[in-house]
């Protein structure tokens, strides 16, 4: 019997020994390496070419969509199951739009992880099924706050000044304009993501890999 080669990415130790202990209780399925940031998830992948890469969302160093973009260009073979806590649509269609295999919750773990994997090897996608429902629904009413378009590279630039905290005057000194127009692209930035809260730019701007978590 070939075992099932599986590469566990997650910076949390605890969880990681505790996915190692589920999946080493498996008798088709070995875990051949474990890394603790993004960075070293990407090394190890290429060194071990595992069948299957469990993939934490939020990492530091790399975060998950930013090591898979760059093992889906290096080795495009390698299956990814993205884990996350994050029961969010958006980020799913993000990790689909990648060429991802999986993505699970990590409250799902212990029946959900092992049917993804099992799943995936065999060359069938598999996302959790609550989460798949949510996503058919975004898209079969057009999706939040999709009135506006993408964000142009200034837009970007005052979203994430505005994530990590700066005020409309902070934002003008850094980026070189007048305060007038900072107000005039968070107000485009409203009207396009269809928000206005800070929270809500916050949650968006780490959404699209514009702010890591640890940035906040």
């Amino acid at each position: 019997m070939n075992l099932i080669r599986v590469l566990l990415a997650d910076d949390h130790s605890v969880l990681r020994k505790g996915l190692k202990i589920l999946l080493d209780r498996e008798e088709d399925i070995e875990v051949v390496g474990e890394a603790s940031d993004g960075n070293e998830a990407c090394r190890l992948a290429q060194l071990l070419q595992p069948d299957i890469l469990v993939l934490d969302l939020s990492m530091p160093e790399l975060n998950g969509l930013e090591c898979a973009t760059k093992l889906k260009r290096d080795l495009p073979d390698l299956r990814i199951i993205i884990l996350t806590m994050f029961d969010d649509a958006d980020y799913l269609k993000q990790a689909l739009s990648l060429g991802i295999q999986g993505y699970v919750l990590k409250k799902a773990l212990d029946t959900e992880l092992l049917t993804a994997i099992r799943s995936v090897i065999e060359g069938r996608d598999y996302i959790y099924p609550p989460l798949a429902a949510k996503l058919l629904s975004k898209i079969h009413q057009g999706g939040e706050g999709s009135g506006g378009g993408e964000l142009s590279e200034r837009e970007k630039q005052v979203l994430k000044a505005l994530a990590l905290g700066y005020t409309n005057n902070e934002i003008a000194i850094e980026l070189y304009i007048s305060v007038k127009t900072v107000e005039t692209h968070r107000r485009r930035i409203s009207e396009k993501l269809g928000c206005n809260k800070r929270s809500e730019l916050v949650r968006y701007a780490h959404k699209m890999g514009i702010v890591r978590l640890e940035e906040i």
